[in-house]
């Protein structure tokens, strides 16, 4: 099916309905968004002379809602100028206008009476053939379509986006019987490459996949606190992320859900999963009960299994809840053998045998959670999903966890773990200690784990072929990891080079946060020298959780309070020599970035040919919060790129000013959009990938395509202009106001001073052309300079310390 989505309708403007409007104009389409009409005037309103007729009034639900969508953080938009791409309107008066989508989308409150009385609308005004989905967390689709047109069902089916969709991946698809096939091939699709999904196919039973099984998770926890004894402080240290799971781990997670939200799927489970076995679970523990008839619900109520309150020097302070008797008091410090066991222990899979092997409560819980877990989700198979690696799919994407239960399971050996599974104490309702038949039934058929790697492609085992199959969807991505062992051809401490194929390799860190330091730099110029020499391009990128913090600075610390300025000077002209070999090989470079790009890994990708980066791309120069400038060629490429913008109608000072204030606010995007914006990218030089699974092999593409096109080697820039005193004069007045007003420290204004005297290339009496190589060499000078300044040492040592910048 040809489908063409330009212009999309959501019908809601929640809290879910505003922000799904706003990923959709992330993507670039034109959004329509209704909501219901008010029925009473406000006085203010009123004061205004404004009358229900008034179409302020008549939008006023949609315009709140989605100016509060707007102004929240984390931000539903890439940039705030996208808002422009969003319609609002109302039910009564627009609702003909969705004759023109190409995708309607209701998302109004969970009741289906309602639900239903917006479809009758739809139904009047709906193009034939064009999507109708619904956004719910548990209301079974196939009532909705009772009393449907044949085209409405079969162009109708759930899209379940899990909250805020701009960065949950989850998007579970709910087909009902009527869905046409190709309508759920299109929106797995869609999801995936446009929306940045991870694409679930769910059945429709109670609560879909994630919720089902993340509810089943978090209140099979709250029903062992008790038995084995655990506190709040206990149970959100022992879940996080030595777990694998987020930092929020259970209760801090449920007081930002919403303990009403978690409570309510609870109810309907109980309700509508009369079949479960462990639907005990789903009854809550008194504690629970009694927190949500006292209202503390968590964040929304500001009190919940945690409250922050103040002291009476006005010091702010969270309490946790004591949940024997239900009073706050100050949390207490946690400690566990079992958690420093992991610390050092990198890989998750290796981790969780490290910790299901402990022997105090951290561990004991993780045995007392996953055991059943285990048997839980086995049982769960078909009755909510025909192929368990969507559980997994599920819980990675919409609960953030970093392996799923059935990867969890692999990881600790699914035989071994079946007779712990039986001899594991019953502690948790319709834990029986058997997991389900065709667990066994692979086993004994020989196949000892749920997933494998074949040729660099991830394998599932099939229940119905009794065979390993490869994934859907993810036969043309490039996983590193499963691809490291037997492809690469170089490595050292904090680098391997592999070997993606066609002619391209890939320089991948992994260091701690992927930190800059000498290895990294050995690494990125072998893999330029390999390239050279026997390939056609070279990507950089990894599989980690951020692309890079940065240089390693403590490694600058240590040569700076030694003294050791030659070694410093020596490290800081290789860090510069590697962006500029990086800008200036005879192969293009494509660096692949993603989440944190910050410092040294911000300059590399800056002097890459291209950069192929992924949507939520972190990226900035940091410099300023440890007292220095960028001085891995971020200040030099500054300037380069200020003169680049320099119109003869126009004054070049206010283009320096926008360049100078991006390393002197330390600005950092929040988006890919913003990295352009704030200039870390150039127009034709950056393409965005929406879903970071597909990220490496887009950059791969990208690598070739510009070896095909015939990559020719760059000419190095000798025509850069710096404005030198008339550009200096504005930068030492603008950093002394701010330093007369307080804005600044005097350490501050020194820094500026010092980046102004190398973007404007130093006391020239007035506007000359220069090389990079001038600016480079302005560049370290002044970055050693401000080393060995005592408030830079100490801004760096507060960094190394707390992990935040010291004003000063």
């Amino acid at each position: 099916m040809n489908r063409n989505i330009k212009k999309v309708a959501v019908l809601g403007s929640g809290v879910m309905g505003s922000r799904i409007a706003c990923h959709f104009a992330n993507i670039g389409l034109e959004v329509l968004l209704l909501d219901i009409v008010p029925k009473e005037l406000l006085p203010a309103e009123e004061a205004k002379g404004l009358t229900l007729e008034s179409p302020a009034v008549r939008n006023r639900f949609v315009n709140q809602s989605l100016e509060t969508a707007i102004k929240s953080n984390p931000a539903p938009l890439y940039s705030k100028s996208f808002a422009t791409r969003i319609t609002t309107g109302n039910f009564d008066d627009d609702m003909n206008k969705i004759a023109q989508a190409d995708w309607t989308i209701e998302v109004v409150v969970e009741r289906l009476d309602i639900k239903k009385s917006v479809f009758d609308k739809v139904e009047q005004f709906r193009k034939p053939g064009t999507l109708i989905t619904t956004n719910t967390s548990g209301i079974p689709i196939h009532l909705m379509e009772e009393g449907r047109s044949q085209d409405f069902k079969e162009n109708f089916c759930g899209t379940h986006f899990f909250n805020p969709p701009r960065y949950l991946p989850l998007l579970e698809i709910i087909p009902t019987k009527d869905t046409k096939k190709e309508v759920v091939d299109f929106l797995i699709e869609y999801g995936d490459k446009m929306l940045g999904k991870t694409v679930v196919l769910c059945k429709d039973t109670p609560a879909f996949i994630g919720n089902r099984i993340g509810v089943y998770s978090m209140l099979a926890v709250t029903h062992l606190v008790e038995k084995l004894g655990l506190t709040v402080e206990e149970v959100d240290k022992y879940t996080g992320p030595a777990m694998g799971h987020p930092k929020s781990a259970t209760f801090r997670t449920a007081d930002v859900v919403g303990l009403d939200t978690l409570v309510n799927v609870a109810k309907g489970l109980e309700q509508n999963a009369p079949d479960d076995e462990a639907k005990g679970v789903f009854i809550l523990p008194e504690f629970i009960s009694k927190m949500v008839e006292n209202k503390w619900l968590g964040e929304k109520t500001k009190k919940g299994f945690y409250e922050k309150v103040k002291d009476d020097k006005g010091n702010s302070e969270i309490l946790s809840l004591n949940l024997k008797d239900l009073t706050y008091g100050p949390q207490q410090k946690v400690k566990s053998s079992t958690l420093e066991a992991t610390k050092p222990v990198e890989d998750i899979r290796k981790r969780m045998k490290v910790y299901e092997q402990g022997t105090d409560k951290a561990a004991e819980l993780f045995r007392a959670m996953h055991y059943p877990l285990f048997e839980y989700v086995s049982n769960r198979v078909p009755e909510i999903t025909d192929n368990f690696f969507r559980i997994d799919d599920a819980m990675r994407a919409g609960f953030g966890w970093e392996i799923g239960p059935f990867e969890v399971w692999d990881a600790l050996g699914v035989r071994e773990t079946i007779e712990k599974i039986k001899n594991e104490e019953k502690r948790i309702p319709g834990q029986t200690g058997e997991v389900a038949q065709w667990v066994k039934d692979m086993l004994d058929a020989g196949f000892e784990s749920f997933y494998k790697v074949e040729n660099g492609v991830r394998h599932y085992y099939d229940i119905e072929t009794k065979s390993y199959l490869p994934i859907p969807g993810t036969e043309d991505l490039i996983v590193l990891d499963h691809i490291r062992e037997g492809k690469t051809i170089w490595k050292n401490s904090g680098v391997s080079i592999i070997d993606l194929g066609d002619g391209i390799i890939n320089c991948e860190f992994h260091t701690k946060m992927n930190t800059i330091g000498g290895d990294v730099i050995q690494g990125l110029n072998k893999a330029i020298d390999l390239a050279e020499k026997e390939y056609r391009g070279l990507v950089i990128s990894n599989d980690g959780k951020n692309f890079s913090a940065g240089a390693n600075i403590g490694m600058i610390f240590m040569m700076a309070v030694e003294q050791d300025y030659d070694e410093l000077n020596m490290a800081v002209k290789m860090f510069q020599d590697t962006s500029m070999r990086l800008r200036y090989s005879a192969i293009p470079v494509v660096a692949a970035p993603f989440q944190l790009t910050l410092g040294g890994g911000c300059e590399f990708s800056m002097h890459a040919d291209f950069v192929q980066l992924h949507a939520e791309t972190y990226m900035g120069l940091v410099e300023f919060g440890v007292g220095v400038i960028p001085g891995g060629g971020g200040s030099k490429e500054f300037a380069l790129r200020a003169s680049d913008d320099f119109r003869p109608d126009q004054i070049d000072q206010n283009f320096l000013k926008d360049r100078f204030l991006t390393i002197g606010q330390a600005k950092v995007s929040t988006s890919a959009v913003e990295a352009f914006e704030l200039g870390y990218l150039q127009e034709g030089k950056y393409a965005i990938t929406m879903n970071r699974s597909r990220l490496l092999a887009d950059a791969k593409a990208k690598a070739l395509e510009l070896a095909d096109a015939g990559y020719v080697q760059p000419a190095k820039r000798k025509d850069i202009k710096v404005l030198g005193d008339q550009g200096l004069g504005i930068v030492y007045v603008g950093a002394s106001s701010m330093e007369a007003g307080h804005y600044i420290s005097e350490h501050d204004k020194l820094i500026s001073e010092k980046l102004g005297w190398v973007m404007c290339g130093g006391d020239l009496s007035q506007p000359t052309e220069v090389d990079e190589q001038y600016l480079l060499d302005m560049e370290r000078k002044a970055f050693l300079e401000l080393c060995a300044t005592r408030k830079t040492l100490e801004r760096i040592q507060a960094m190394l310390t707390t992990g935040k910048p010291l004003r000063n």
